[in-house]
Formats: structure tokens, C-alpha cells, sequence
């Protein structure tokens, strides 16, 4: 034995250059110092994680013979309730899909026997995408596995630090949820026109 606790240290621990963005940060800060890269303490890190929880994700989904696209239909349908039943274009906007994305999954996901499409009883020209029993069932399973990922992702933080940056990420969602236009940064004062710019490329 070699005397240790036989506890696992964080990654963090076992490698601190793992965390890419605060070394990219300080080349940066070393190359263009007269840039304010600050955002990029926040938002370069949750693109990072976005990647990690990513592959966290599809690693607990595995054992269902699923990947996380599918699994985010078969359970936004199973969590809406029953019947489990939605339209393609609440569902697009949902998991955030684009239209030939959305149509292309919906049809693998039919011919596998998970869900079904069927003519929207309120009008009978539309079309309504409902989960199937094995797709439930399968469902059913894999929301088990996927919510003790989602809990092993945040386990480093306490109840009270997963609760205030629950906050704080739900914040930044909800107020970045503006026009784009609105995201826009301001133009710096040295910066062409795009007048200028389209005449200098004529």
C-alpha cells in the first residue's frame, strides 16, 4: 500500500493544465494585452464543458444504444406527459435542431419502432410525433442513467454552490436570450464602416 486515502483527486489535481482556457487566456493577455478577454473566464469554459459533459453524457447513454440527439427526443416526448405526444416544429425548437436535422432523426428514430407519426387530430393536416411503448420504456431507462451523469458532472460542488450557480447560469441564459442585434458589441472608434468597406472593395 502506498498510503493513500484511496480517494480519486480531482482532474484538476491530477493535471492543471487541463483547464486549456486559462492558459489560452494568459496567451492572450501576453500577445494582445490591449484586448479585454475577460469573457472569456465564463464563456470560453462552458464551451469547453460543453464538449466534456458531451462526452460524459453519450459515455451513460452507451448501455441504452443511444447518443444524446435521440435521447433528447425520446425524453422531451416523455416528460411532456401523457399521450407523449408533440409536434416536429415544438420539438425542433426545443432541442434546438435545425428543420432537415429534426426530420432526418424523426425518421430513424420511426424506423426503429421508438416513435410514430401521425396526422395532428386537431386539424388532420399537420403532423404529431408520439413515443411508442418500447420507446418509452427505453426512455424510461435511460433518464435514470443520463440524471446520475448530470449529478456526477456538478458533484464537486456543494448543495449551495450548485444552487447559486444554477442562478447565475439560468440569469446569463435568460438575458442573452435578446435579438441578436442586441448581443452585438460596440464598434470600436478606429473601426471602418461597412460603407467604407464596400466602397474599397469595388
Amino acid at each position: 500500500m502506498d498510503g493513500s486515502t484511496g480517494e480519486t483527486p480531482a482532474r484538476n489535481d491530477l493535471d492543471p493544465s487541463f483547464d486549456i482556457v486559462g492558459r489560452g487566456m494568459a496567451q492572450w493577455r501576453h500577445e494582445r494585452p490591449d484586448i479585454d478577454c475577460s469573457g472569456k473566464a465564463i464563456v470560453g469554459r462552458i464551451l469547453r464543458l460543453q464538449d466534456v459533459i458531451l462526452r460524459g453524457v453519450n459515455s451513460a447513454l452507451e448501455r441504452h444504444g443511444l447518443r444524446y440527439p435521440s435521447y433528447a427526443v425520446l425524453a422531451t416526448l416523455r416528460a411532456s406527459g401523457a399521450p407523449y405526444r408533440m409536434s416536429p416544429s415544438r420539438l425542433k425548437e426545443t432541442l434546438l435542431l435545425t428543420s432537415g436535422g429534426t426530420s432526418n432523426l424523426l425518421s430513424r428514430l420511426e424506423s426503429i419502432g421508438w416513435i410514430r407519426r401521425l396526422a395532428d387530430p386537431r386539424d388532420g393536416r399537420g403532423v404529431i410525433v408520439e413515443l411508442t411503448d418500447s420507446g418509452r420504456e427505453l426512455a424510461d431507462r435511460a433518464m435514470r442513467d443520463h440524471a446520475a451523469m448530470e449529478r456526477a458532472l456538478v458533484a464537486m460542488f456543494t448543495e449551495e454552490e450548485q444552487t447559486q450557480l444554477a442562478a447565475m447560469l439560468s440569469r446569463m441564459l435568460v438575458l442573452n436570450g435578446a435579438p441578436t442585434a442586441a448581443l452585438q458589441p460596440p464598434a470600436a472608434a478606429d473601426a471602418p464602416r461597412i460603407e467604407e468597406v464596400s466602397v474599397r472593395g469595388a
